[in-house]
């Protein structure tokens, strides 16, 4: 049983890793998007009618041209990079919701909501492409499907130790447990964190191919850290990478970033 169990899980890490557009970081993705985006997109919908979405126009108004203007970008590259299908499959969408949360997210799919306590740390329009770009490149990247993939694979991994385990005393089957349950944890806390590491890039390159100034990028991170007075979780406690790396990060990615934002930019004026 324990043979067959890991020779399943060989045998699905083989059949479903691709590879992340840009970064080429290998990632494992056992669902597909006819899986995901209905329900996704039902998610959304229930959310916005059970949320009180801003009533300022203005404001509002900026976050879905710089949503459409970011997107269009991304679905551009797409179209010339052989992603046809995948860029079919988004249905892009932005709105801004009145809520003093510092918080933005994308669903798969390309659903995006910014809540209005977000935007003075933002500051301008650059900021708010900042992270428009980061969400996007969530959706891009898929990442909530990869995150899903992570859940399923914890389960089996936990249905294989207690399997290895079963004939094992209780107490032995107890310290296997709590050790899988201590370190596939702390597993996923560095995945999330490579992924908002990714996404961070990708967004600097997307709001870089829209005409965004990428500098405000880590910019948006300085105001973070300062609103946040340095009171932070411990990164490896954290879904996310501190803000000093993030800032760190940032700075060091530009140069590479701007090359790649001509360059993909070159392309889809030949």
């Amino acid at each position: 049983m324990k043979k067959k169990i890991i020779s399943l899980l060989t045998i699905l890490l083989f059949i479903q890793c691709s590879t992340v557009p840009i970064t080429g970081r290998k990632r494992i993705n056992f669902y597909s998007d006819s899986q995901v985006l209905p329900a996704s997109f039902s998610q959304y919908k229930g959310f916005l009618e059970e949320n009180k979405l801003s009533t300022d126009q203005e404001k509002v108004q900026t976050i879905k041209e710089i949503g459409a203007r970011i997107s269009k970008s991304v679905d551009k590259f797409m179209r010339l990079n052989g992603m046809t299908t995948e860029a079919d499959s988004y249905e892009w969408e932005f709105n801004l919701v009145e809520d003093k949360t510092v918080n933005a997210w994308c669903l798969p799919g390309g659903k995006v909501v910014f809540y209005t306590g977000i935007l003075p740390i933002c500051k301008n329009d650059d900021g708010i492409a900042a992270v428009m770009g980061h969400e996007i490149a969530h959706a891009f990247a898929k990442h909530g499907q990869e995150r899903m993939t992570t859940g399923s694979l914890q389960q089996l991994g936990g249905i294989a130790v207690a399997v290895a385990t079963n004939k094992k005393s209780e107490e032995t089957q107890q310290i296997w447990n709590l050790a899988y349950g201590i370190t596939s944890t702390g597993g996923v806390l560095a995945f999330s964190r490579t992924h908002e590491t990714e996404a961070d890039k990708l967004g600097l390159v997307f709001m870089l191919m829209a005409g965004y100034n990428g500098e405000e990028a880590s910019e948006l991170w300085v105001r973070m850290s300062e609103r946040s007075g340095g009171k932070q979780v411990p990164e490896i406690l954290s879904t996310h990478p501190s803000n000093e790396r993030r800032i760190k990060t940032l700075r060091e990615y530009l140069p590479e970033a701007r090359k790649l934002a001509e360059k993909y930019n070159a392309q889809q004026v030949n």
